[in-house]
């Protein structure tokens, strides 16, 4: 359990440096539809579909925000915004949301780890956030590894976005 802790809190430390202006530069462009007429489209692939029960269920919710429907294209608008949420940049369900967002008009904040020399999430949203968990974090005793917490790295970005944007929305009143 002390490796899992040690491991865990290391991740959470190395998004919150090496991620700060990406965080910032999110959490202003979903201000963009928080503050204007738009929503704020979330969506999470796999088992990152947790954050955005949580972002919309959950006591600290994301203003103006709603669970985006793919095939619900009719409904998205230039002043919308999305949040989307994967485990690898290279998904391909991520990659193919995102770009239909874009032939909407619609910018997006994409939450995924960075596969490095492969094109994906990172080139096409506006914002690309690395949760920086590219492997489990616990070494088992058979040279295994486990522990792989990616909702738990996904939803500390979400949290991080939600108190920035919080910042934006009190200076803008």
């Amino acid at each position: 359990m002390k490796i899992l802790t040690t491991q865990t809190i290391g991740l959470l430390q190395k998004i919150a440096a090496d991620e700060e202006l990406a965080l910032e530069d999110g959490a202003r462009l979903l201000a963009q539809a928080a503050i204007s007429n738009g929503r704020i489209w979330l969506y999470g692939t796999g088992e990152l579909d947790a954050v955005v029960a949580a972002a919309l269920l959950g006591p600290d919710s994301l203003p103006k925000a709603a669970h985006l429907e793919p095939e619900a294209a009719d409904d998205w608008n230039e002043t919308d915004r999305a949040l989307v949420f994967a485990r690898f940049s290279n998904d391909k369900e991520a990659i193919r949301l995102v770009e239909q967002l874009q032939a909407n008009g619609v910018d997006t904040v994409a939450v995924s780890t960075l596969v490095k020399d492969e094109p994906g999430l990172a080139d096409i949203a506006a914002v690309h956030i690395d949760s920086k968990l590219s492997r489990p974090l616990v070494p088992t005793e058979d040279g295994r590894r486990i522990a792989m917490p990616t909702v738990v790295a996904a939803s500390f970005i979400y949290y991080g976005l939600l108190v920035l944007l919080d910042e934006i929305l009190e200076e803008y009143q």
